[in-house]
């Protein structure tokens, strides 16, 4: 006997956050996150709930435990941007029975019928620079921050259930300290020269400031017309400056401006932090503040977090400007390897990839969707 209970006390709502630390402890790829940014990103304090909506939602069996979890969520803007009715499912974890991921599931669609919605689909988060997608291949992988672990019976469910995909995203490592040929330096200069750009290098931590926002700005015109991408809003970019440049490496940090300090194309890595979080296992204290400040400042493999040229800039070649000086960095460093975020296949970030670096394809990942009208 399966019971589903909406998430309404903070004792239930800390149960939703630790379950997957739970029920993935022994699996190595699995990456806990820290509590503290799951509680912000799951209450209002999330500057997202200004334009989306959500319930969560917590599984029992008969005996009381805890089997599985799932929110549900409506993002208004995506909705209106891309003219649909679609509820979300994200946070969805469950044991492996099928009756579990049957309750959850359903508590997702009676929420987005009750809330006027055609369609459900995911797993998304409230936006884009959230966790989505789940793996459908070599599921033993690393994983990165960034990223959802998911285990096989997760993709076996929910093409059981009858849903169909609607995106795929492919995942690459690669040789982060590849020598840099002669003749592309001399092809980025000619590059700079041509279209009077430069390369950024920011060398104090609050003078990354202006730039980020920048960045966060270049990322909305990047990304926009990717799938089901939104621009974020001011308050969503000042959240996410705020969680994301504690963790940067100034010599990771790629900006491309013009000749008006416009900028066009950027990189932005991070040092591999999987293995302090896995030790931390959600919790800052007492001791995963040490185990991540550690990893900060020894490392010899890095996240390529985010990276991105203005659409008016792509085809140009502008690309390999801020790429060659990471990989230089990363020579410099002494680090060896580099995980790519999940790429929606078929744009122009993954025929890069495809063709123009040494990479090799980690995993690949989906969204589903399914119509509830």
């Amino acid at each position: 006997m399966i019971t589903v209970k909406e998430v309404t006390s903070r004792c239930q709502l800390n149960k939703f956050i630790q379950f997957p630390n739970k029920l993935f402890k022994d699996v190595p790829s699995y990456i806990p996150a820290l509590d503290f940014d799951e509680r912000n990103l799951l209450t209002d304090k999330n500057p997202s709930m200004e334009h989306c909506s959500r319930r969560l939602y917590l599984a029992f069996n008969d005996k009381g435990k805890v089997v599985g979890r799932v929110a549900a969520i409506i993002n208004r803007s995506v909705n209106e941007h891309w003219n649909k009715k679609a509820v979300r499912f994200g946070w969805f974890d469950f044991i492996e029975d099928y009756d579990v991921f049957t309750a959850l599931l359903d508590k997702v669609v009676d929420y987005g019928r009750e809330m006027g919605m055609d369609e459900i689909e995911g797993p998304f988060g409230f936006t884009d620079m959230d966790k989505e997608c789940w793996v459908t291949d070599n599921f033993a992988a690393r994983q990165n921050l960034s990223t959802l672990y998911n285990p096989e019976y997760y993709v076996r469910f929910i093409e059981r259930a009858g849903y169909e995909v609607k995106c795929r995203w492919q995942q690459y490592v690669l040789q982060a300290n590849q020598p840099v040929p002669d003749k592309v330096g001399r092809l980025n200069k000619l590059i700079m020269e041509k279209y009077h750009l430069h390369l950024v290098k920011v060398k104090r931590r609050k003078d990354i400031y202006p730039h980020a926002y920048k960045f966060f700005h270049a990322i909305n015109e990047s990304f926009r017309d990717l799938y089901d991408f939104v621009p974020m809003t001011e308050k969503e970019i000042s959240v996410y400056i705020k969680q994301y440049i504690p963790f940067v490496n100034l010599d990771f940090v790629q900006f491309v401006e013009d000749e008006n300090d416009n900028l066009v194309a950027f990189g932005l890595s991070i040092p591999d932090l999987s293995k302090a979080y896995k030790k931390a296992n959600g919790k800052l204290f007492p001791f995963g503040w040490y185990h991540i400040l550690k990893a900060l400042h020894k490392f010899d493999t890095i996240d390529l977090l985010l990276n991105g040229v203005l659409p008016e800039w792509q085809k140009r070649g502008v690309h390999s400007i801020y790429y060659c000086d990471m990989n230089e960095a990363a020579i410099r460093y002494g680090v060896h390897t580099a995980y790519t975020n999940p790429q929606i296949i078929g744009n122009e970030a993954v025929k890069i990839w495809e063709t123009q670096y040494n990479t090799t394809p980690l995993n690949q990942r989906a969204v589903w969707s399914k119509k509830i009208g």
